[in-house]
């Protein structure tokens, strides 16, 4: 009978090709630094936290480069775990700086207050990013657990990750149905979002947007769509075009030039939003 310790849990997953992780690893590497330029520029929530996750999946995908190439890191379970966890944590950022940056236009634009239940509750930031942290914290603890001996610790792992997951795919949903309120905003001419530049990224903001979170949805969606059969979530052929794909795709959109509105463009307008979330 085999130890545990001549497992290659790599291989397990389905990590197999070292050439992907370090294509991905790479291309993400002029992204970071293009978004900590702007965080120094123009500084702003969305900038920032753009450049922590090309950071976080530069370190995730060279780990994963590692894990299918070398057999001796591949035994070692801690550091697959390390690299799952990666992954997951880092969806965090992508996802609310797509929410962040629907609602910073909103400020720009002569959009009307939220109104009726569904509006009210998306338009709520603390409440987003509270769930956003359960779903994070769902998602490591089913991570680190559901890769123990223990079948009972093994099964709630898995329960804890599966939850993480729905919460994400909830998030994910409203924050596309706020990016459609918007794109309803910016495309009438009573609430056109009101810019100083005529940029690439602010005149066609809304369309980007959607893009944007046409990628984080089909990202979300195979992930639920699987989230009970990881050996095809896990299937380099399925995973990379449907995971690490869209999430690239919808980074490299965020640089469009425009895109992001300097903060204090995005402060002057706040009380009435403030207003909107006390009612």
């Amino acid at each position: 009978m085999s130890s545990s310790s001549d497992i290659n849990y790599a291989k397990l997953f389905g990590f197999e090709s070292v050439a992907a992780a370090a294509v991905f690893a790479a291309l993400y590497v002029p992204l970071f630094g293009w978004f900590v330029r702007q965080s120094f520029g123009r500084p702003t929530y969305v900038f920032i936290v753009l450049s922590l996750f090309c950071a976080i999946r530069i370190a995730a995908f060279i780990i994963r480069a590692i894990l299918a190439g070398s057999d001796s890191a591949g035994h070692n379970l801690s550091l697959l775990i390390g690299d799952e966890i990666l992954f997951s944590v880092g969806f965090f950022g992508l996802l609310y700086s797509a929410y962040t940056l629907v609602l910073d236009r909103m400020l720009l634009s002569d959009s009307p207050k939220p109104t009726g239940v569904i509006g009210r509750l998306t338009a709520n930031r603390r409440l987003f990013r509270v769930a956003m942290l359960v779903a994070v914290a769902l998602g490591i603890f089913g991570v680190s657990q559901s890769q123990s001996s223990d079948p009972h610790t093994m099964d709630l792992g898995k329960t804890f990750r599966k939850a993480s997951t729905i919460i994400f795919l909830i998030l994910t949903v409203l924050q596309a149905y706020q990016t459609l309120r918007l794109a309803q905003v910016e495309i009438s001419s009573a609430g056109a979002y009101k810019h100083d530049n005529e940029s690439w990224g602010m005149k066609h903001g809304s369309y980007i947007l959607c893009a944007i979170s046409l990628l984080l949805l089909i990202r979300e969606a195979f992930a639920t769509a699987t989230m009970s059969d990881t050996a095809k979530q896990n299937n380099e052929h399925f995973w990379y075009p449907l995971i690490a794909l869209p999430e690239i795709l919808a980074v490299t959109l965020y640089a469009a030039p425009g895109l992001v509105p300097p903060a204090p463009s995005c402060r002057h307008r706040s009380d009435v939003w403030l207003e909107a979330f006390r009612n």
